[in-house]
């Protein structure tokens, strides 16, 4: 990671959590030279739990992954009766002033699309970003037969119910694939992930690294670097820097999800950190 241009690590899934000693293990990032944030995305049910762990550890943001604010609706779709473990642990965190916090959800039609309007009020009283994330062809939603609202109809009834929604960069964060506008009066801010409606790819920074040791470019496809791999062979540090730089470079130029044929085998999202 030293000296290959990296500057943001976010521990994803499933669920980071459950990861034994992940206080100690955010404190061994952040002494990285060049690591300037390192952040979580997280399911929220143990988030009351460990927050204050995690604050000390300096962890620089959360993002909870809360697709409806009904619990009925939330045990529907988690098939779990965790709902007051995910909102009393967003609850622990809405007063951290250092701390970026963020919520996940993505639309559903005919599931939480009636919410919408609801889950962007919470970046209206508080400092947090509100972010509405389109629902991509991979993971169980999809195969369930569920489809996703469009972000321009989201967009449109936002501003509608708000006013208009102006545009604004994220402050002292990394740029992201998220775009982030403000209505008038609003504390926080409401984001829009559109990987399909709004392809993105030419402006893509990340790279992911699955729990196995993989590294995917791109969700899209299953090429990549096996690091565990590479690490475990006994090679110098020069050649898994070589290795990972020509991964990276060989980034694909897009993704094909929306095409005839997608190239992502059959893993689910949260199998590859989603």
């Amino acid at each position: 990671m030293r000296g290959s241009g990296s500057k943001k690590i976010r521990l994803t899934g499933g669920e980071p959590l459950l990861r034994k000693n992940l206080p100690a293990l955010i404190r061994r990032l952040k002494k990285i030279v060049g690591i300037e944030r390192v952040m979580l995305t997280t399911n929220g049910v143990l988030l009351k739990k460990f927050s204050s762990e995690l604050l000390d550890a300096g962890l620089d943001g959360v993002n909870v992954s809360l697709d409806t604010l009904d619990e009925g609706t939330f045990n529907g779709l988690t098939r779990r009766t965790f709902f007051s473990h995910v909102i009393d642990g967003l609850q622990s965190l809405l007063d951290q002033k250092s701390l970026d916090v963020k919520i996940n959800c993505v639309p559903l039609l005919g599931v939480n699309d009636g919410e919408i309007l609801r889950l962007a009020t919470l970046a209206r009283d508080h400092r947090i970003k509100v972010r509405f994330i389109e629902l991509m062809p991979i993971g169980c939603a999809m195969s369930a037969g569920l489809s996703g609202v469009p972000t321009s109809k989201i967009f449109s009834m936002l501003e509608k119910h708000f006013g208009t929604m102006s545009a604004v960069r994220e402050k002292n964060s990394l740029p992201g694939p998220a775009q982030y506008f403000q209505p008038k009066n609003f504390i926080g801010q409401i984001g829009f992930i559109d990987a399909l409606e709004h392809k993105f790819c030419a402006d893509c920074n990340r790279i992911r690294l699955t729990a196995e040791g993989f590294l995917k470019p791109c969700l899209s496809f299953d090429c990549g670097l096996d690091v565990k791999n590479l690490l475990r062979s006994g090679v110098g540090d020069e050649k898994i820097f070589a290795a990972l730089e020509q991964t990276i470079f060989r980034k694909p130029r897009e993704h094909v999800f929306n095409g005839d044929k997608n190239f992502h085998g059959d893993r689910q999202m949260y199998q590859i950190g989603g």
